[in-house]
């Protein structure tokens, strides 16, 4: 009986545990998913005031934290979740929606566990993002389609493609035509 108590049982209780845990995260990330509409109309309410802090934080954030915003993915949560776990506390210092609860249920429990939530987070901050890197593109694009140097571009790009359409064929006829003995 001793051997039972020292060496099974507390296995036993181990296995449980972690899936416990997983359990608790799931119902988290289900109160999560079930206040995603409200965090949802909060975000469009303060997406002005928002966006600089945002755009800030980002900006000082690591190279895998800004890689993982700009395309969240599952995988790269579980590699990176320290400084998944410092990102979120950052956003809640500025309060954005719906980070208090992910980066307290992350913490807690990982954010591999609960990578829904911080999806959607990383989502809600990459709109932010995404727009601001457009705004920087937006001024030489307009420089470049004042009237002539449209029409130059698009006459190289016919140049290009008609060059592609002639030489494309030729290697087709080549590999159809059986080797000659």
């Amino acid at each position: 009986m001793g051997y039972w108590t020292s060496k099974v049982l507390p296995k036993i209780k181990k296995v449980f545990e972690k899936n416990g845990k997983k359990t608790a995260a799931a119902e988290a990330c289900k109160s999560f998913d079930d206040s995603k509409g409200d965090i949802h109309k909060e975000f469009e309410e303060k997406k002005t005031e928002l966006q600089p802090k945002v755009v800030e934080i980002y900006e000082a954030s690591s190279a895998e934290v800004k890689a993982l915003v700009r395309e969240p993915k599952e995988e790269g949560i579980k590699k990176n979740s320290t400084a998944v776990n410092k990102f979120l506390e950052e956003l809640v210092k500025i309060e954005f929606p719906g980070s208090k609860p992910v980066s307290e249920v992350s913490t807690k429990y990982g954010p591999a566990l609960v990578s829904g939530p911080v999806l959607f987070v990383f989502e809600k901050v990459s709109t932010f993002i995404i727009t601001e890197e457009k705004d920087v593109e937006a001024p030489p694009a307009e420089a470049a389609t004042s009237g002539e140097g449209t029409v130059v571009v698009e006459e190289e790009e016919e140049i290009v493609t008609k060059e592609a359409a002639v030489e494309a064929p030729e290697p087709a006829k080549e590999a159809a035509e059986p080797p000659k003995k």
